[in-house]
């Protein structure tokens, strides 16, 4: 299987090598697994620039390059990671980007897999390969995209989207994801899990809700704060017909909207900013789960739980588990220094 990966001026330097040696360490892991593993299974990188000229990553250091972007047309798959942003905080809109989108349209116009993690989501963008598509990039750069390119259907805080042989992920270590992803597309779930083995990471991303700050979103529009305001005030049993009268809007506007600017629903925007208050609740010592359930606006232990799984891709006793491991991370690194 041949998986492209596209260089383009300020690129990260780890995203495009990191890549290569994923790839290459799934090869060395399927080569020496117990059972034999994925018979046939192979991986062949070929790294991409428009002319086949090595480019210079976002600190300036050189990308060597195996060929030009038309040498990938017979891949299985082409990935674009994440980039130096402009000084203005946005992902670039340059010849070198201008060049890489219009070569991935043609691509997936010919059926190919396209990939963008980060910044890379923005490519595609460019290339118009996200229009009416399901896609997501960084959480803090979700703002600047959806300006960008309104036709998206962006969806805040998720990991990974694919929609139409079109994926994109999110965060500037994202192709990790991106690429078990690809792996797990073209050659099982068995592979894409011995590759997550090897890398020691997880098989599945969790949602970029776990890290973006709470609150964050919202924070981006007067109307989500003042929405947000509204859910956290209000007791259980709050609809979205109760939402729009409390904002002095149609319960139609709202959902209009919430769509634009959050790609939500109002039932989904009121679940997720109670979700948020209980995350917040939970990084107290001792905090319980019933109690918590509670001050977050649910007067149903289990519907809580479903509702926390669905937004944060863990069960409220996981996320407790996984912040006490983020602490000793902390802890650790800092106890090093």
């Amino acid at each position: 299987m041949r998986i492209a990966i596209v260089a383009v001026e300020g690129c990260l330097h780890s995203a495009v090598v990191g890549l290569v040696d994923l790839f290459w360490i799934t090869n060395q892991a399927l080569r020496n697994a117990p059972d034999g593993g994925s018979a046939g299974v192979v991986f062949e990188t070929l790294v991409v620039s428009a002319d086949a000229a090595a480019v210079m990553d976002a600190q300036g250091r050189t990308v060597q390059v195996d060929g030009r972007f038309d040498d990938a047309l017979g891949c299985d798959a082409v990935l674009i990671a994440g980039m130096a942003l402009d000084t203005d905080g946005s992902p670039p809109r340059c010849a070198a980007v201008s060049q890489a989108a219009a070569w991935l349209r043609r691509y997936h116009q010919h059926g190919g897999l396209v990939a963008g993690a980060c910044a890379g989501a923005f490519v595609l963008g460019e290339a118009g390969l996200l229009d009416g598509r399901r896609c997501t990039t960084t959480w803090w750069l979700h703002p600047i995209f959806k300006r960008r390119f309104p036709k998206a259907d962006a969806v805040w805080g998720s990991a990974l989207e694919e929609h139409d042989r079109v994926i994109s992920s999110g965060g500037p270590l994202s192709w990790i994801d991106l690429a078990l992803h690809v792996i797990r597309r073209l050659a099982g779930d068995t592979v894409a899990r011995l590759a997550a083995s090897m890398a020691v990471t997880d098989n599945q991303a969790l949602p970029q809700t776990v890290y973006a700050p709470r609150g964050f979103i919202n924070a981006t529009s007067p109307l989500l704060l003042q929405a947000e305001q509204t859910v956290r005030q209000a007791g259980p049993g709050l609809t979205a017909q109760a939402l729009a009268k409390g904002l002095r809007l149609s319960e139609r506007t709202l959902h209009r909207r919430l769509k634009e600017l959050l790609n939500e629903t109002p039932k989904a925007f009121i679940t997720r900013v109670r979700i948020e208050t209980a995350c917040a609740l939970l990084q107290s010592p001792g905090a319980r789960v019933k109690q918590v359930a509670m001050q977050a606006g649910y007067a149903d232990e289990s519907s809580f739980r479903r509702a926390f799984a669905q937004v944060m891709g863990l069960s409220p006793s996981g996320y407790v588990e996984w912040l006490g491991k983020r602490r000793s991370c902390a802890m650790l690194s800092t106890d090093e220094m």
